[in-house]
């Protein structure tokens, strides 16, 4: 196979950009285990911690706008968006010790020029947060915040600020950085689990 070779990964959509791979690259030294079939198709293994002996804890599936608006509508209720890890510095990539920090920050904030307008579909095999010793029951569709509100005690502040601790990173910082990033529109049907959630409080409030 040559250089110029396009690999797909037999998955629909267009070949992987010289980016996607030098970050896929990147990931891979920082153990976040990422791979870019393409920029239409995505796919993450979840690990509850960066350390060797971490547990696979669930999957992740990310794909373009334009793919998303070709499945059927109770599809696409599956499916989340990312405009709040994007825009709040919630979402990193931390980067690999070979390259500048400053190097590094410029390649996370061009990728996440893509991620705010992908749509993710995850499923949690392992309950570790309720002490789970195996993967049990049957999988758990996740959703992402969409609103920093969502974020269940002790709230997004001490969440993220906890994560900024163990990686070295400020993410307060990485959203001013980010604010260039246009917020793409949201299909409606994406983000469905906290529109019901919304849905049935607000009835609550009329009985």
């Amino acid at each position: 196979m040559s250089a110029t070779e396009s690999v797909t990964n037999g998955a629909l959509g267009n070949p992987l950009s010289t980016k996607s791979q030098v970050l896929e690259t990147g990931a891979s030294v920082a153990q976040i285990f990422a791979l870019n079939l393409h920029p239409d198709v995505r796919q993450c293994l979840i690990y509850d911690t960066p350390l060797p002996n971490a547990r696979l804890i669930g999957v992740e599936y990310m794909i373009s706008a334009s793919l998303y608006h070709t499945l059927a509508p109770e599809e696409r209720k599956l499916w989340h968006s990312h405009v709040l890890e994007v825009k709040s510095g919630m979402l990193i990539m931390p980067g690999p010790n070979s390259l500048p920090n400053e190097a590094w920050e410029i390649a996370e904030t061009k990728e996440m020029e893509d991620v705010v307008g992908l749509y993710g579909k995850t499923y949690h095999f392992w309950q570790v947060d309720r002490g789970d010793k195996l993967p049990l029951g049957e999988p758990q569709l996740m959703m992402s915040l969409t609103e920093k509100e969502q974020c269940p005690p002790p709230g997004f502040d001490k969440m993220v600020g906890t994560r900024n601790e163990k990686f070295g990173v400020d993410h307060e910082q990485k959203a001013k950085k980010r604010e260039y990033i246009p917020q793409p529109v949201i299909h409606e049907d994406a983000d469905s689990m906290w529109k019901q959630r919304s849905s049935l409080e607000d009835k609550k409030k009329d009985v």
